[in-house]
């Protein structure tokens, strides 16, 4: 199949089960008399000095010293004694990198250099900068220039390898600016991670761009092709490279192929004026700036209309426009936002798309989950509220209500989610 799809196509027979952390998003009604009993609870009294050490630990991954100890002892209530944990270099330096690092590569490895698209996620935590802009906004963090770093360059890595190289301490010596001032890619075209160096060295690379979008969804939103299969869209928009009989097989095409394609290629098409291009000692390359992300306004890259001749009727790709069929069907329960359109131009727009579903909150928020709490959300054969037992669940939709009241702040996820982590 696609470029940057062939794990997920190849073994697809049907459409799979829905993951159980996008039902919670949309039980939070169920959930409201359990969010009562259990959230007002969690935070009723101040922590002991074991609990204060679980929480330091699973957020900073070292113990707290003995001042610090004592300051979250006295803290109100255990998340605020939580929050002191998350002002620990170390809570960005590795729980945070660690986090976003598989975020920026295809092996969805953590163990990677330091690029644009990580010290941009450990940055917007730090600052508490709305996270349901991550793909949306024209936001870029790069060295401060104290620590002999350079400068950033839109064709290399080196600034932030130079960071690595040297351990520099990442709470301090991130600073926050645009892509716009530094890449060249007008504001309008920028879509926070998605536009960073990191992530189109990874995904608009070679290929077709839809990797693009299927990593998007998996680190985004949780959720990859399989689980989003859906044979019911019309396939008016896949493009020309899809052949329509794959191995002289049509059904193959017809209950298999489409169920992934036929909403992807409409939504892939915003990133038709993207590419990443090789330095030129790997491809010998000159027509397009060499190891940068590339835009062509007005342009459609080259590689929408690669393969054409598998199926010359299929979609031949215009412009930049992208649709969202999954808005109906059975992918609603991704949870799109109703003060969308559901359409538009450009990666920007997209992003904004997929970072207003319900599917979002409940993906950062379950993942933050796992992250403090050493465990996913425990679950019941039955009597469970979307799949997990009554207890986890309130506590699921405590978060993601957490995470829209804090402004998207990821350090009050973090807070909230080892306070209710924190044993006796």
């Amino acid at each position: 199949m696609m470029y940057g799809m062939e794990n997920s196509m190849s073994h697809i027979n049907g459409r799979a089960a829905m993951p159980r952390l996008v039902k919670l998003a949309l039980a939070a009604t169920a959930c409201a008399g359990a969010l009562a009993l259990f959230g007002a609870n969690a935070d009723a009294q101040a922590v002991n000095a074991n609990q204060a050490t679980r929480i330091y630990n699973r957020i900073a991954g070292i113990p707290p010293t003995a001042a610090e100890l004592q300051q979250m002892q006295a803290a109100s209530s255990p998340t605020a004694a939580a929050l002191i944990a998350t002002n620990d270099p170390k809570f960005y330096n590795d729980t945070i990198r660690n986090l976003a690092a598989p975020w920026t590569n295809r092996n969805q490895s953590v163990f990677v250099p330091l690029n644009d698209y990580t010290a941009t996620v450990i940055g917007m935590v730090r600052d508490n900068v709305a996270f349901n802009t991550v793909l949306s906004a024209d936001i870029l963090y790069i060295g401060d220039g104290q620590s002999g770093e350079g400068s950033y360059s839109p064709d290399n890595n080196n600034m932030y390898q130079t960071l690595d190289d040297n351990n520099v301490d990442l709470s301090v010596h991130l600073k926050k600016t645009t892509q716009s001032s530094l890449t060249g890619i007008p504001s309008a075209a920028t879509a926070g991670v998605i536009t960073t160096r990191g992530a189109a060295s990874a995904f608009f690379v070679n290929g077709t761009n839809r990797a693009m979008f299927r990593f998007t969804m998996i680190n985004h939103l949780c959720n990859d092709l399989p689980t989003v299969m859906d044979t019911t869209r019309p396939p008016d928009r896949i493009r020309q490279d899809v052949t329509r009989s794959p191995g002289g097989v049509s059904t193959l095409f017809l209950t298999n192929c489409i169920g992934c394609h036929s909403g992807m290629d409409p939504m892939a098409q915003a990133f038709a004026y993207y590419n990443f291009s090789y330095p030129a000692s790997e491809i010998g390359a000159t027509a397009w700036p060499i190891g940068q992300i590339v835009y062509t306004a007005g342009q459609t890259q080259p590689k929408y209309h690669i393969n054409n001749t598998n199926f010359p009727q299929g979609f031949n790709t215009p412009d930049d426009s992208w649709n969202n069929r999954w808005r109906t069907g059975p992918n609603q329960v991704l949870g799109w936002s109703a003060s969308l359109p559901g359409s538009g131009s450009g990666a920007k727009s997209l992003g904004e798309e997929l970072e207003s579903t319900a599917a979002f909150n409940s993906c950062q928020v379950t993942r933050i989950f796992k992250t403090v709490c050493y465990r996913a959300p425990a679950t019941a054969n039955n009597g469970s509220a979307g799949g997990y037992t009554t207890t986890d669940s309130a506590e699921i939709t405590s978060l993601i209500q957490t995470f829209q009241s804090s402004n998207y702040s990821l350090r009050q996820v973090f807070a909230a989610a080892a306070a209710y982590c924190m044993g006796n």
